[in-house]
Order: structure tokens, then sequence, then C-alpha cells
């Protein structure tokens, strides 16, 4: 379970904030939350999905 969240934090760190600094807390949480509902789910590709995002591979199944 534990190397699941760190690398999900990482894949955050990587892939969405980079070196940008935030000037709150409720910006960073909004930023985060676009990560998780928009690149995540429609745009980031996932081995476990066929190689393609989850939304369109949930899609594909149903």
């Amino acid at each position: 379970m534990y190397a699941v969240v760190e690398r999900f934090i990482r894949s955050v760190k990587s892939e969405w904030i980079g070196a940008q600094e935030y000037c709150s807390h409720e910006q960073a949480r909004r930023d985060i939350a676009r990560y998780v509902t928009y690149f995540c789910n429609y745009r980031r590709i996932h081995s476990a999905a066929n190689d393609s995002p989850p939304a369109r591979y949930e899609a594909s199944i149903y």
C-alpha cells in the first residue's frame, strides 16, 4: 500500500508540480485535484488499462 502512495506522490511531483510554488494550501489542493480528475483519468496512459487513460478504458469495457 505504501509503495502505491509513494509512486503516486512521485508522479504528481514529476509530471505536474515540478518546480512550481503555490501561494496557499487551497491553490495547491485545487491544482492537485485537477491533476487527478483531468490528467490522470483522461490524459495519462496506464499499463493496467491497456496503455490508455482509465476513463477511455472503462468506457470501452462497459
